[in-house]
């Protein structure tokens, strides 16, 4: 995984969080070995006092979220006792005041952190920060993901268009559920409802690509399989249960009309769903 792989992915995965959750701004970046948070990557407008701070391990809300490797809410950050104030100035100087932050975790080391910040009075426990730690849980996948494909072989043309196709859908979605919440007219609130359904299902259970119907899940854990790994090295890659892993393995197997594990990522592979 390259820095440039965690930036632009993250980049992504902020858009997504600020359109779902109206936060005033999404923002986050890497940790390095030494354990620093840095704040480099935005979606929504900053005053100029974050880019570029480097937090401290343990240090302020991003750097007790990279240590203690959990996501944490505050209401209200100058108030809280969660944490420590060392960097009360900046966040004063974003006009800043509820903000949730969430690890992104990879084979168990932090490497990232990623927030939703609000300017006004917002309780931001509860649908946000399950929404930030949904998002920061599938850039862990994808991270996971990526990493083993870049150390396993190079992915298909065909493949990285659909892996570009599918991350257009959920952005596309994102931004017609975030339309259709403004919208007063009732009807043209449900038909805009029913557009974003029908790019993408709201639990993330299915994705067509070439002939079958699998999910990202199931395409994830058919991905990292086509590397030589066993069930029990996928659930530590991708962090899922054992249980879960053998789970989207017998249905992408069901799917795919294949009898062993092998003949499934031979099949994903002709039909272009895996590299």
């Amino acid at each position: 995984m390259t820095a440039q792989d965690l930036g632009t992915r993250m980049e992504r995965a902020l858009k997504r969080v600020r359109v779902s959750t109206g936060a005033s701004l999404a923002f986050g970046g890497p940790v390095n070995r030494a354990g620093n948070l840095l704040i480099e990557r935005f979606d929504g407008p900053t005053l100029g006092a974050l880019p570029g701070l480097t937090l401290d391990p343990s240090e302020g809300l991003g750097g007790k979220v990279a240590v203690m490797r959990r996501p944490i809410a505050v209401n209200d950050y100058f108030e809280t006792q969660v944490i420590t104030h060392r960097y009360d100035k900046v966040i004063r100087a974003e006009r800043l005041k509820a903000l949730v932050a969430t690890p992104i975790i990879v084979g168990r080391q932090t490497v990232g952190v990623i927030y939703g910040a609000f300017r006004t009075s917002e309780v931001v426990g509860g649908r946000i920060e399950d929404t930030v730690v949904q998002e920061a849980r599938a850039l862990e996948q994808e991270l996971a993901v990526s990493a083993v494909t870049s150390t396993n072989g190079v992915l298909s043309e065909e493949a990285t268009v659909n892996a570009r196709l599918r991350e257009q859908v959920r952005s596309v979605y994102a931004e017609l559920r975030l339309l259709a919440g403004s919208v007063g007219d009732a009807d043209v609130r449900a038909a805009l409802v029913k557009a974003a359904a029908r790019l993408v299902d709201e639990g993330g259970r299915s994705e067509s690509v070439g002939s079958a119907s699998l999910t990202k899940r199931e395409i994830d854990v058919l991905t990292v399989a086509g590397a030589g790994m066993t069930n029990v090295q996928i659930a530590g890659v991708l962090g899922l249960a054992l249980f879960t892993v053998k789970s989207y393995m017998k249905s992408a197997m069901h799917k795919l009309g294949a009898s062993t594990r092998l003949e499934a990522v031979v099949l994903a592979r002709r039909d272009g769903m895996i590299a």
